[in-house]
């Protein structure tokens, strides 16, 4: 075998020159090294891109969305921080992260000339006896330059009672579902002690909350009800619910995020849902708002309404506002608008009595391709299997139904998707209408005439004083000497919801 050659030793290797090269290059190098220097002026003051960090409402116990702020340094010269803190009583309810740096004190930030970094904030606000809202502040402590600079944070901490799942259960779907399959899910719930509801703190809601059989859930004027992602309020089998608010404290249902974008963003909870075998369920002034469905009320089992509403506003559901599926309806002084798919959409037939109300859809999220009213009279499993479900009665008196849609055929607001040898008891009475589709109806009704809203870009649905839909309603149709915002009704009532002002 031969002898492997022997290695050479440190000693014996030979030195590479650029390594001899390196004693007479480290002055060059050295010297091309400049440090830099930052701007020393204790006159020097830091921009911010808002003057204070505030957030909406927060409910205790539960961490908040994140805000940010951009700090800004003006100057021609680097800026060094020595340190970014939080200082005040509630100083420990808010947490940084200064350009990465998630530290209760971030040190050595530096600012280079002409440029910015961000601070993102958040908070969260511990339970007290308090039952109105109660302020949260601190500030964000810029140290540099022998001085200190302040931003204030300012958050307003509300206490809730919190419905928390406890339970699953196995949900069929049938009406998510228009291909004749069947959806499964497993749903997470609670269940409401209607007796105990207290009505002196907001409530926030997390899965399904439901009123269980043969109780019913007394809402009052003041009540707020918040819904978490996917979060529903469920009317059980012989349950029913009962609102009751007020003009000036109408019942609340609404998302958790009240925040700038978030206030009126559609889909940001799932929906009331007032189910099969739900009874006498009753809401008056409600203002519902910014989930998928705002109210799902399905078949009806007895000889009385499944839902009366009356005084109430439902609005912002990226899917529908009101979805009855073989239910029985009756609606008054109702304000529904801007849904992604149609305000009202009366399914698989039913009883609708609707007057005295407003159905105006200018969504603009995104491209609509359903009209703003929606009715049929039957149930399609699939396509090759339908089931006639009769409308027994789909009345409109005093109603407006109008929006930008106008359809590739020009059909307007309103698809009549309907059956043969089934019943369709379809009919409008001094109504305003945007439809080509409507035909054979009374004199009474007004066709594809603009309603001069106000402003429904600002969501303001008063008919102006010009306005054909002013003075054209039936007074016999009036349940109410009020229109939705309490004004006196005119004799002869304008159409719609809303008297216009004077």
């Amino acid at each position: 075998m031969p002898t492997p050659p022997t290695m050479p030793t440190m000693s014996t290797m030979p030195t590479p020159r650029f390594f001899l090269l390196i004693p007479l290059l480290l002055p060059l190098l050295t010297s091309c090294v400049k440090e830099e220097t930052f701007l020393s002026d204790s006159s020097a003051r830091l921009e911010f891109s808002s003057e204070t960090v505030s957030f909406d409402t927060v409910f205790t116990a539960m961490q908040t969305t994140t805000r940010y702020v951009k700090v800004y340094n003006r100057y021609d010269e680097p800026l060094l921080i020595d340190a970014v803190s939080l200082d005040g009583q509630y100083a420990n309810r808010f947490r940084l992260n200064v350009d990465g740096d998630t530290s209760r004190i971030a040190r050595n930030v530096e600012i280079g000339a002409h440029d910015s970094i961000f601070i993102f904030v958040q908070a969260n606000i511990n339970p007290n006896d308090q039952t109105n809202p109660f302020l949260v502040d601190a500030d964000i402590v810029f140290s540099f330059n022998r001085k200190q600079q302040r931003l204030p944070i300012v958050a307003y901490g509300r206490n809730a009672i919190y419905h928390v799942p406890t339970y699953t259960h196995q949900l069929y779907r049938l009406y998510l579902n228009r291909r004749g399959q069947v959806d499964t899910l497993w749903i997470p719930f609670s269940i409401i002690d209607c007796a105990n509801w207290n009505h002196s703190l907001p409530h926030v809601i997390l899965g399904y909350a439901v009123v269980n059989s043969n109780e019913t859930l007394h809402l009052t004027a003041g009540d707020e009800l918040y819904f978490g992602n996917d979060a529903c309020l469920w009317v059980y089998d012989s349950a029913s619910l009962n609102v009751q608010g007020s003009l000036q404290q109408p019942v609340l249902f609404t998302s958790i995020r009240h925040d700038s974008y978030y206030d009126s963003l559609p889909g940001q909870w799932s929906h009331v849902w007032l189910s099969q075998g739900s009874k006498e369920n009753h809401i008056e002034w409600a203002l519902i708002e910014n989930a998928t469905y705002g109210l799902l009320v399905d078949t009806n089992v007895s000889s009385n309404p499944t839902l009366t509403i009356s005084n109430s506003v439902i609005r912002n559901h990226s899917e529908i506002g009101l979805l009855g599926q073989g239910a029985y309806i009756t609606g008054d002084n109702l304000l529904v608008y801007n849904c992604g798919t149609a305000l009202l959409d009366l399914h698989y037939g039913g009883r609708y009595i609707f007057s005295n109300s407003t159905f105006a859809n200018y969504w603009h999220y995104s491209s609509r391709k359903t009209p703003a009213v929606v009715i049929n009279n039957y149930y399609a499993f699939n396509e090759s299997t339908i089931f006639p479900r009769p409308l027994q009665e789909a009345s409109f008196r005093n109603c407006i139904i109008y929006g930008n849609y106008s359809g590739s055929d020009n059909s307007g607001e309103i698809k009549i998707d309907r059956i043969d040898d089934c019943p369709f008891n379809l009919s409008f009475s001094h109504c305003l209408l945007r439809s080509s589709v409507i035909g054979g109806t009374d004199a009474t009704v007004i066709l594809n005439r603009d309603p001069l809203f106000t402003s429904p870009q600002d969501n303001n649905y008063i008919p102006q004083s010009n306005s054909p839909a002013v003075g054209n309603g039936n007074a016999a149709y009036l349940l109410s000497t009020t229109d939705l915002l309490g004004n006196t009704r005119n004799n002869p009532p304008t159409i719609g919801a809303l008297e216009p002002s004077n």
